[in-house]
């Protein structure tokens, strides 16, 4: 029996990685968002003709965030490169100057774009908005990563409540291994 729950369960789990997401298929949001205090960013004009990562915070400088999430997209950037993306971007609902310091704190740099959705333009055009003010004092980004190509997503992975998992840099690299030739 006891065997037989775990199969039930791996099988559970394969399907749920193989369900496609309602945004899959969709184009980028045409929204401007920033990159340091005066930069503004056109995420459409960023990411078109090109293969993108795209990796989304609850919050700058918080314990998972700053920990496991965007680590892993810095010390996996080579290999994400490699893999055939052209670009990687961090982005978070704080403003521009905590996204730059954060940047800055996590070597960042000339790595993983970190841009601020200060209206949380974009989070809202994906309905990835979550309401954590109980904890963090307002409406934030769900966690999640995504690839697009183009500028049209062809792989999104959201997290179930405070999980660090469908979203990490290792499914990331899985997604970009799979895609090889089709780039």
């Amino acid at each position: 029996m006891r065997r037989y729950s775990s199969l039930l369960q791996s099988a559970k789990l394969h399907t749920m990685a193989e369900k496609k997401h309602k945004l899959v298929g969709k184009q980028l949001p045409d929204v401007t968002l920033f990159e340091g205090v005066k930069n503004k960013v056109k995420v459409r004009e960023l990411f078109g003709n090109k293969v993108g990562v795209i990796l989304a915070v609850p919050g700058a400088f918080t314990p998972g965030c700053s920990k496991v999430h965007l680590p892993g997209y810095i010390e996996n950037y080579e290999k994400i490169l490699k893999l055939g993306a052209d670009k990687i971007a961090c982005i978070s609902c704080n403003d521009a100057f905590v996204m730059e310091a954060w940047g800055k704190d996590m070597k960042a740099e000339g790595k993983v774009r970190m841009l601020a959705d200060v209206r949380r333009d974009f989070t809202k055009a994906l309905d990835m908005e979550v309401d954590l003010s109980k904890q963090m004092g307002s409406i934030r980004s769900k966690r999640y990563s995504l690839i697009c190509r183009d500028g049209v997503i062809t792989h999104f992975n959201e997290e179930e409540g405070g999980e660090i998992k469908n979203s990490a840099a290792g499914v990331i690299i899985g997604q970009l291994k799979a895609m090889q030739g089709k780039l």
